[in-house]
């Protein structure tokens, strides 16, 4: 009996130990997309054929109101 607990302890040890690994594995992967993506967005801002868009008062995002500047 104690056997059986013993073999079912290493089982479920082993199970989430590799759960952890993989968990933490996707994590890192997508930390990494996300910083590269964050990367790329920064730099696209900085085009000077990009436009930022504001919300206007109905709720729409238009460009900006060269008169307000």
């Amino acid at each position: 009996m104690l056997l059986r607990i013993l073999i079912f302890a290493l089982i479920i040890g082993a199970i989430w130990l590799g759960v952890r690994r993989i968990w933490r594995d996707w994590q890192k992967q997508f930390q990494a997309e996300e910083k590269e993506v964050r990367q790329r967005d920064l730099q696209e801002r900085q085009r000077p054929d990009v436009i930022t868009l504001e919300r206007d008062k109905d709720g729409t995002f238009r460009p900006p109101d060269d008169r307000r500047r």
